[in-house]
Order: C-alpha cells, then structure tokens, then sequence
C-alpha cells in the first residue's frame, strides 16, 4: 500500500484545514487507517484513527472536539477534518495504515504515508 497525504497548508488561529490521504496499491477496506504528526524537535504523536467500516474511531485528546476522521472507501481516502486550529498544532501530518484494529493508536502500523506540513499562525 503506497498512502500520500495532501491538504496542508498555512492557515490562522481559528481556521480550518483538510487533509487527503489517498492510498494505492490495494483497497483500503479492512485497514485501520490513521493520522499522526511531527511537531519541530518533538517525537512522532498520534492524532486520530478509523477502523475500515467508520464506526470505530479514536482521538488523541489534544484535538478531541476540533479534529474529524473520516473514510471513503470506494475512492480509498482518508481524511481529516480540522477546525479550531491552534498554533501547537502546527506539525509535519502523516497517514498510516494497519491491518488490525486498535494497533495505530499504539503505533503498530504496517504502512506510513509521506507527510504534508500544517502550520498555524498565532
């Protein structure tokens, strides 16, 4: 699975962004698929995850309320909705996949994606 992320930017406190992670390869169905990002000097976070069939989806709780993961699977992309941006958001985003529930939010991911770069302005 081959997975690119699009949709960063530049953008104000308060504005909203959408990130594309459109995978190719093989179809996304049975993956869990997620988000993770890389702020400046900082490790690698997780932000969000969604099982294949959208109805079990997990938060980091710094973006809980702001952040919506979603799918499409007929078009094999994954996004996520963020509004109310904050400038600690501001990070390199990545989209990963795996083949078993519950093992992004750990890390365990068989496939990253390049990252895109979202910075917010204060």
């Amino acid at each position: 699975v081959q997975l690119q992320a699009s949709g960063g930017g530049s953008v104000q406190a308060g504005g909203s962004l959408r990130l594309s992670c459109a995978a190719s390869g093989r179809t996304l169905a049975g993956y869990e698929m997620g988000w993770f990002r890389q702020a400046p000097g900082k490790e690698r976070e997780f932000v969000a995850a969604s099982w294949w069939t959208g109805t079990s989806t997990s938060y980091a709780d710094s973006v809980k309320g702001r952040f919506t993961i979603s799918r499409d699977n007929a078009k094999n992309t994954v996004y996520l909705q963020m509004n109310g941006l904050k400038a600690e958001d501001t990070a390199v985003y990545f989209c990963a996949a795996s083949a078993f529930l519950g093992t992004v939010v750990t890390g365990q991911v068989d496939y990253w994606g390049k990252g895109t770069l979202v910075t917010v302005s204060s």
